[in-house]
C-alpha cells in the first residue's frame, strides 16, 4: 500500500499519446498493482473467483488528466483505503464481481466526460460480461489493446523496483541451498518441493512454483520419485516478494559429480557467461543472444541443450521481449534494440542429456550503467546433498 504517487505519469501520458489513448482501463492484478505503487489486495492476491464472477479491478486514468483518476475496488478493500489511501481521487469499493465493477467504471466514465475517443483496455484480461457492459454503455468509444502501453511503463525498473528483485532472487537461492543441504536421502520430489515452499515462505517470499527433475528422468512435475545416492537433481522455483518475481534454477547432487557431470555443467555455464557478459547498455538482445549461441553451438552437447532469455519484473516474461516463440509464444520485437539500464532479464540454458538427465542453469541479471549485476548468484555450480 501506498500514500504517495506510485508511477510515473509523464511517461504514461508519452505513451498514450504515441498509442492516440485517450482513456486507459487497467484491469489485469499486475498492472494495477503496478499502477497503484504496488499495492495487491490480499484477498485476492491468490485467487479470482468468487461466488459466481470474479474479482475484477478497474484503474481508470485519462490521458494528462491525473484529477479524473478513479480505482474500481472490491468493497473489502475500503479497510486497506482507510489505512493508506491510494493516489486516485477517487476510489469505488463498490463490486463484488465483474459485472458490477464494470457497471461502476462505466459511471465513473460518464461522470467524467470520458466516453468518446480511444480507450486502451487489457483483452486478455477483461471478461466477456465486463466487456459487453462496456460496449453497450460506450457506444462512442473506440476500444484498443493497451497492453503494449503498459508492458513498455513497467520496462524500466527504478532503483526500489530492482531491490525487491535482488531480494526475491536471493531468497530463492538460498531456499534451494537450504533444500539441497536438508532434505532426507530418498526424499521424494513432492516432499522435496513442500520443504522449498516452506524455505521460501519462511524467508517471506510467496511460493509460487517448482519445477524438478531427479536422476536421469526429465520429467519436471511433482511425482513420488526419490533422490537417490548419486543422483541429480534440478530446482527450478519462481517466488514473489511485494509483487516482484524472482526465478532461478541450481543443480544438486546426492554424492560428489563425477568428470562428466562437472564437464556438462561447465558447458552450461559458459553459455550462460557468454550471454551475461553481453547484458549491458547500447548492447543489443540480438548481439547477447548471438554471443551465447555461438558458444553454444560449439558445446559437445549442442543438440540437447537450448539457449532462451527474456525479461523480468512483475510478471515473468515481459520487456524486453528477445526470442520468438521460444519457448513462450511471443515475437521478439526489442531484439534488435539496445538494453538500456533498469531492465531485469532472465538468462537460461537448458541440456536434456539423453543418459546424464535435466541439466540447467537460470540465472537473473540487472541491467546497470556499470554492467550486468547478477541477483542470487551463488550456487551455480553443483550443491552437494547433506
Amino acid at each position: 500500500m501506498t500514500s504517495s504517487l506510485p508511477v510515473d505519469l509523464t511517461k504514461l501520458d508519452a505513451l498514450m499519446e504515441e498509442a492516440k489513448l485517450d482513456t486507459l482501463l487497467a484491469t489485469s492484478k499486475h498492472n494495477v498493482q503496478y499502477l497503484l505503487g504496488g499495492y495487491r489486495f490480499i484477498f485476492f492476491r491468490a485467487m479470482d473467483a468468487i461466488g459466481h464472477s470474479r474479482y475484477l479491478p478497474f484503474l481508470i486514468y485519462a490521458k494528462g488528466k491525473p484529477a479524473r483518476a478513479a480505482y474500481v475496488a472490491n468493497r473489502l478493500e475500503a479497510g486497506e483505503h482507510a489505512n493508506a489511501p491510494f493516489w486516485t481521487p477517487t476510489f469505488l469499493p463498490v463490486a463484488w464481481g465483474s459485472v458490477d465493477a464494470a457497471r461502476a467504471a462505466v459511471e465513473h466514465l460518464k461522470a467524467s466526460g470520458l466516453t468518446r475517443g480511444r480507450i486502451g483496455i487489457e483483452p486478455s484480461f477483461l471478461p466477456l460480461d465486463a466487456w459487453r457492459i462496456l460496449q453497450d454503455a460506450l457506444p462512442d468509444a473506440t476500444f484498443v489493446d493497451a497492453t503494449g502501453v503498459l508492458e513498455r511503463l513497467r520496462a524500466i525498473k527504478s532503483p526500489e523496483e530492482l531491490a525487491l528483485l535482488k531480494y526475491a532472487s536471493e531468497m530463492i537461492t538460498d531456499s534451494m541451498l537450504a533444500t539441497f543441504r536438508g532434505v532426507a536421502e530418498e526424499a521424494s520430489k513432492a516432499e522435496i518441493v513442500e520443504f522449498l515452499r516452506r524455505e521460501e515462505t519462511n524467508r517471506g517470499l510467496q511460493f509460487d512454483y517448482c519445477l524438478i527433475t531427479v536422476g536421469e528422468s526429465l520429467n519436471r512435475a511433482v511425482s513420488p520419485q526419490t533422490w537417490g545416492k548419486g543422483e541429480i537433481m534440478s530446482l527450478d522455483s519462481g517466488g514473489t516478494y511485494s509483487g516482484y518475481i524472482g526465478d532461478l534454477c541450481r543443480m544438486g547432487i546426492r554424492g560428489r559429480p563425477d568428470a562428466e557431470l562437472t564437464d556438462l555443467l561447465a558447458q552450461v555455464d559458459a553459455v550462460q557467461q557468454a550471454a551475461l557478459a553481453k547484458c549491458a547498455p547500447g548492447i543489443s538482445g540480438g548481439d547477447m543472444i548471438a554471443a551465447a549461441e555461438a558458444v553454444l553451438k560449439s558445446s559437445g552437447a549442442a543438440n540437447c541443450t537450448d539457449f532462451f532469455v527474456h525479461g523480468m519484473g512483475v510478471i515473468t516474461h515481459e520487456v524486453p521481449f528477445l526470442m520468438t516463440d521460444h519457448p513462450v509464444a511471443y515475437e521478439g520485437v526489442d531484439a534488435a534494440l539496445p538494453l538500456e539500464a533498469g531492465m531485469v532479464l532472465s538468462v537460461e540454458t537448458t541440456m536434456q542429456h539423453p543418459t546424464r538427465g535435466f541439466i540447467k542453469l537460470e540465472d537473473t541479471v540487472a541491467v546497470t550503467a556499470a554492467g550486468p549485476e547478477l541477483f542470487g548468484e551463488r550456487g551455480r555450480g553443483w550443491n552437494e546433498a547433506g
